[in-house]
């Protein structure tokens, strides 16, 4: 970036696409990785077993991986204007560019990308991230963004959620992410919990902890859904409005605590009503074969030295 009136905004870290964070990422790697081990494996579990080892596997990685990954996700709360703004301030040059907002549990991503990118003699391509969790200061974040004189569009969303703003949506922000994010950890705990006990022989418990984690999935869309009852100051970038709406990980976060309701639901009725059915989808084959009981066949066994010695056929038969 050149300069500006003499000033050069200095970046001490590589900056990231907005909604994939580092932490992110290797969440999805980590489950990629269980993902493929167990593919490479499928082909040594033989007969039609292993159709339903596979379904039970990745769909359980899918949960997993769904509910650590929307922790770290900034795609709870988005919204996005494409409009013509100024571009610093005591200027009167104006950009046109595309905002976007990005809410997450742990703060907000604010990008700013020109429309062409080259505008000005400059590259204006923003990523900055305001993180408000706990042991975080948002305020000193807020200040040191002023000192290095990012654009207004960043400026201006970023003081909206400062705790000293007007719209006073920071508290409600911070304390519905906190929560939402510790619902998500319990709610880990109990999918790690429900895939040990389903693979003992208690699935009713492994039944009722799936429920107890879509219920916990549940608390933290609630949580995070507690925002609406704050009115959202008006967001104006440039000539333009913009608004915010529920993300990609509310959603799949919603969509996936009503699957694990679903699947403990499941698991519980064919406990009790097709024991055999749930025992044929949790171990992949049924043991057809019964134990003998008294007066069954007898089991013979014949000498195969017989015919050498022409003697007649010796049998033992014995009853088991």
């Amino acid at each position: 970036m050149t300069l500006w009136n003499g000033v050069l905004p200095f970046y001490p870290q590589p900056r990231h696409a907005a909604g994939l964070s580092v932490p992110l990422l290797i969440v999805i790697l980590v489950f990629l990785v269980l993902a493929a081990s167990f593919l490479l494996i499928l082909p040594g579990i033989r007969g039609h077993s292993r159709w339903f080892w596979l379904v039970r596997v990745l769909l359980s990685l899918f949960i997993g991986a769904e509910i650590v990954a929307a922790h770290f996700s900034a795609e709870w709360s988005v919204g996005s204007v494409s409009t013509k703004t100024s571009y610093k301030a005591f200027s009167v040059e104006r950009v046109r560019a595309h905002v976007g907002l990005h809410v997450g549990l742990e703060g907000v991503n604010i990008t700013l990308t020109g429309n062409p990118v080259q505008q000005l003699n400059e590259t204006i391509d923003y990523n900055e991230q305001f993180i408000w969790r706990f042991g975080q200061n948002y305020a000193g974040a807020y200040a040191e963004a002023l000192e290095r004189g990012l654009p207004n569009p960043v400026l201006y969303l970023a003081e909206k959620f400062t705790p000293s703003s007007p719209c006073g949506v920071y508290r409600q922000y911070r304390l519905a992410g906190h929560y939402a994010s510790a619902t998500l950890w319990v709610a880990f705990c109990f999918w790690l919990l429900s895939n040990m006990l389903l693979s003992m022989p208690v699935p009713h418990y492994g039944g009722l902890t799936l429920l107890i984690t879509g219920a916990f999935a549940l608390f933290s869309v609630f949580a995070f859904a507690s925002i609406s009852s704050v009115p959202l100051c008006q967001l104006r970038v440039g000539s333009s409005e913009l608004t915010t709406h529920y993300g990609a990980a509310f959603w799949i976060t919603l969509a996936t605590g009503v699957l694990c309701l679903l699947l403990g639901a499941a698991v519980l009725s064919l406990h009790y009503a097709r024991p055999s059915a749930l025992r044929l989808f949790l171990e992949g084959s049924v043991n057809d074969l019964e134990s003998p009981t008294k007066g069954s066949s007898p089991l013979i066994l014949s000498n195969p030295l017989h015919k050498q010695f022409k003697t007649s056929d010796l049998t033992i038969s014995t009853n088991l």
